[in-house]
């Protein structure tokens, strides 16, 4: 079934490429594949065991036998909460795409195939075919980017595959030294991870530098962010949901492997984490504040937020994890929320400078409402999935830190400060340009984030249930 999910959009794909492009017929083939695609998942996910082995419906084959390496695909809780997202958010950046006209094909055959890398990322047991579908999520990003951008989209395509291709290199660099770690010399991630535990802590160190400057550049935390802000700029509003929802969690959910495979290495780097979230929380959350373009704005937030996951995994305690595996989620959904309807502006408009906006409760009340909701879930408001997240990563850094996460909770403030901010300017009484309103469909895919959103900050137990086990095993490495 992890073959089928993994490959599904590739014949979503396929079909698309072959349909006549007349009416809104690419447009209905995406739509099934995504939701076939979420349909499959969410069965996967009742399939789960949460009180099982950590990872289930394995299924492996030999790829290349000299190398070591197979195609072998499993799931853990983890894993499976990025396919869910994935999944999900795929689906409203299809269900938000209806109007797109010029290069409609090539954009849903790109789409389709980012989905298909996304998922292989999430489901992959061999660290060789996780490095492929990790690179083969840089191709369709850099032509949709490039090709359906804004005015400066090549510029920002090229940008973000450099510095995504560079980090890669480094992660490739310490693959190998850990393929030659393993015993018997195979990818496997279970075989890499048994090899990486008994060397020697220095090399563990080496070994982990060169992949936290892979994973780090996609998260991105500072100072390995510098492609994001002119990426989400420029891309497409739809590329931007996944590209914020989904891609920046590939890179904490690399760090997460690597912590089961690098332990002594994460024990001596533990308190430089942990400075680095700080880092990230302050610096993404000041920048967002000075920000007029309602994208940029968006992006340098989303390095605020992805400064609590790493605080989470820099905490190596079952609280702590399960708090960045809940802020990757909540993340997702919030950024989802606000990429999707400052898109939509930007549609009607041609403008997204914060100036060019207000009172949009007189003039659309829809857009009010979402734009609110979006950015008081973003500040971590209670009953909003990213304060369960936020709490559960301090308690996380509070037992490894103490009263030094004081610190942090300030950062975040700063963090949220931004967001009070701009639902000041856009939803408070005052004159207001005509706007012409959300539509059914839009407000649909909206309300689903939202609904996601406050489902998860009421009654998170579902997904803390799913991850436990799986954030616990890794925990257990570091006496958690």
């Amino acid at each position: 079934m992890l073959k089928i999910l993994v490959f599904l959009p590739v014949a979503g794909a396929a079909l698309v490429a072959l349909l006549p492009a007349r009416g809104q017929r690419l447009w209905q083939a995406a739509m099934a594949c995504a939701v076939a695609a979420l349909g499959l998942a969410l069965w996967l996910a009742a399939a789960f065991d949460p009180a099982g082995p950590a990872f289930q419906m394995v299924d492996s084959r030999a790829w290349n036998v000299r190398l070591g390496s197979s195609f072998a695909l499993g799931v853990d809780g983890v894993s499976l909460a990025m396919v869910l997202l994935a999944a999900l958010l795929s689906l409203v950046a299809v269900l938000v795409s209806r109007r797109m006209a010029d290069g409609a094909r090539l954009y849903f055959v790109l789409v389709l195939l980012l989905e298909s890398a996304m998922f292989g990322v999430f489901t992959a047991r061999d660290w060789s075919l996780f490095y492929v579908f990790w690179e083969a999520t840089l191709l369709p990003l850099f032509f949709l980017i490039d090709r359906l951008g804004g005015p400066d989209r090549q510029r920002a395509a090229l940008n973000f595959f450099l510095y995504t291709l560079g980090g890669s290199v480094f992660m490739l660099v310490a693959l190998l030294f850990l393929y030659d770690a393993a015993p018997g010399h195979s990818f496997a991630m279970a075989d890499m991870a048994a090899g990486g535990r008994g060397l020697p802590r220095d090399m563990q160190l080496l070994i982990f530098a060169g992949l936290f400057i892979g994973f780090g550049v996609k998260m991105p935390v500072f100072p390995l962010h510098g492609w994001l802000p002119l990426a989400h700029v420029e891309a497409p509003s739809p590329v931007s949901i996944l590209l914020s929802g989904v891609l920046l969690k590939m890179g904490a959910y690399g760090l997460i492997r690597a912590a089961e495979t690098l332990p002594d290495a994460f024990v001596a780097a533990q308190d430089g984490l942990a400075l680095l979230a700080f880092a990230s929380l302050l610096y993404g959350g000041i920048l967002a504040w000075r920000q007029q373009d309602l994208k940029a704005m968006v992006a340098y937030s989303s390095i605020s937020h992805m400064g609590v996951v790493l605080l989470g995994i820099a905490s190596l305690n079952p609280v702590g994890l399960t708090g960045a595996v809940l802020q990757m989620v909540a993340h997702g959904f919030g950024a989802g929320l606000l990429f999707l309807v400052v898109g939509l502006l930007y549609q009607r408009t041609h403008s997204r400078d914060l100036a060019d906006y207000g009172a949009l409760t007189g003039v659309a009340p829809r857009f009010a409402f979402f734009v609110a909701f979006g950015l008081l879930a973003a500040s971590g408001l209670p009953g909003g999935a990213a304060f369960v997240a936020e709490v559960h990563a301090l308690l996380g850094g509070y037992v490894r830190w103490g009263g030094w996460v004081v610190l942090l909770g300030v950062a975040m403030l700063v963090g949220a400060a931004w967001a009070l901010r701009v639902v000041g300017r856009l939803c408070l009484p005052g004159p207001g340009r005509p706007l012409a309103d959300m539509t059914k469909t839009e407000s649909a895919a909206a309300g689903l984030l939202a609904a996601c959103i406050v489902g998860l900050g009421v009654w998170p137990a579902p997904l803390i249930d799913l991850v436990a086990g799986s954030v616990g095993q890794v925990a257990r490495l570091f006496g958690g």
